[in-house]
């Protein structure tokens, strides 16, 4: 049993005591977990490394930046093990600046992309990358660009044209030839990339940099362009649609839809700073052989390590994943003490997992993510355990047979709880707001 208490006076600390499985019977509230009854295999639990991520994990001291890297990465029982990571293609709000790979002097284009590169990666993302593949080889990593270089852009609304706007029809195919490009060149550095989505929330013009890209167009695009540049390339990495808010889960089911489309596409991706997670069983059950994804949410600098513990263990560490995700990313992984790098309207309240500044902190966002890539490994599958309703909780089994349960208390109180396995139980309790992982072979 591993706890973090609301109060922070236990961290992700394992319990010094043994939990016995036996025949005994009594009154308590009991989740049953039942290895019968299996749902989605998992990929994994994990953060975005934004580019100012990579650029403070990258100017830690080297004893410091490894020492960092290998509690985060390395997959033995001492270290948290993240196993999936989510990266901009061309700069996100937290990178310090704007670019993308073929950016262009005001006016003109590059339409055979012939000025592509991912020189500004060499400095931080692609050396730290490295670093992380080193620790832990079958990572997995999802990539989104922000924005279309703005030479392939139309109706952008400022910061350069990095802000708002959408793809121009006559450079579809450039922009899929773009992914292309960006693939193979991270391949080239020892960097696959598993997944891309065409576009980071494609319904959100406010963002800097950003980019819309209604359903119609990201179908078009998927079918006409992405997809089958990808085919003739030769290329295995997956494509994830949508990468937004729960709210409109139209707008995957649109593109899963037009039977051109359906073939080229993986699944959707999913946030939730609005909607609900439960609107994604539906995209489910309508589409049970495409996979779904959870991109991203954050923890705020106005937060409270309470609230936001409960309210994103209960929402997204087991809401994703009882509404079928594979995997679950929390934004992001590292910020400075005044929450940068970002760019100029970007996210300026963003928390990372970490702050990095003269000392290193964990913050909220490494425990809820801990309390299950620690225990949850990829191949691992969901299996049933009955959803108490203020012992909501998840469940796992592992390859090598392990069973993980992650359970929090949102009641009020102390609540004393079975725990029901083959026919017997084990006992415990959890304090109001406390979260707790329970494995047992």
């Amino acid at each position: 049993m591993w706890l973090t208490t609301p109060d922070k006076t236990m961290l992700l600390q394992k319990q010094n005591l043994s939990l016995l499985f036996n025949n005994t019977t009594n009154q308590n509230t009991t989740i049953g977990v039942d290895t019968g009854t299996v749902y989605q295999s998992i990929d994994g639990f994990g953060f975005a490394l934004t580019g100012g991520s990579a650029t403070l994990l990258n100017h830690l001291n080297a004893s410091q930046s490894d020492a960092l890297l290998k509690e985060l990465f390395a997959t033995d029982s001492t270290h948290i093990g993240i196993s999936y990571l989510r990266i901009s293609i061309g700069a996100s709000d937290l990178s310090a600046a704007d670019f993308t790979y073929d950016d262009m002097p005001a006016g003109q284009i590059d339409n055979g992309l012939t000025h592509f590169s991912i020189d500004q990666e060499m400095t931080d993302l692609v050396p730290v990358l490295k670093r992380i593949i080193a620790i832990n080889p079958s990572i997995k990593i999802v990539a989104a660009p922000w924005t279309a270089p703005v030479w392939m852009k139309v109706n952008t609304t400022g910061n350069n044209g990095f802000t708002a706007g959408s793809l121009n029809t006559i450079y579809y195919d450039a922009y899929a030839r773009y992914f292309v490009k960006y693939i193979q060149a991270m391949q080239a550095q020892g960097i696959t990339i598993t997944a891309v989505t065409p576009q980071n929330e494609p319904l959100n013009p406010n963002n800097n940099p950003s980019l819309v890209m209604q359903a119609s167009e990201e179908e078009s695009f998927v079918k006409n362009n992405l997809g089958p540049q990808f085919s003739v390339a030769g290329l295995n990495t997956k494509i994830i649609v949508y990468d937004h808010n729960a709210d409109r889960p139209d707008y995957p089911l649109t593109i899963l839809q037009d039977a051109a489309a359906n073939p080229y596409v993986d699944g959707s991706a999913f946030h939730l700073y609005a909607g609900d997670i439960s609107a994604l069983t539906p995209v489910h059950t309508t589409f049970p052989a495409k996979n779904l994804y959870f991109t991203e949410i954050y923890t705020a600098s106005t937060g409270n390590f309470s609230a936001d513990l409960s309210w994103h263990i209960n929402n997204v560490i087991i809401g994703a994943t009882r509404n079928w995700c594979k995997n679950v990313i929390e934004w992001n992984l590292a910020s400075d003490p005044s929450f940068g790098p970002h760019t100029n309207g970007g996210c300026t309240t963003c928390q990372g997992a970490l702050t990095i500044g003269a000392d290193v902190t964990r913050n909220v966002s490494y425990y809820i993510i801990a309390h299950a890539s620690k225990f949850v490994r990829p191949g691992a599958v969901r299996i049933a355990s009955d959803n108490q309703s203020t012992l909501p909780n998840v469940a796992f089994k592992n390859t090598d047979g392990s069973k993980v349960l992650i359970v929090l208390n949102t009641g009020g109180n102390t609540q004393t709880f079975n725990i029901s396995f083959n026919n017997k139980i084990v006992t415990s309790s959890l304090n109001a707001g406390a979260v707790a992982t329970y494995t047992w072979n």
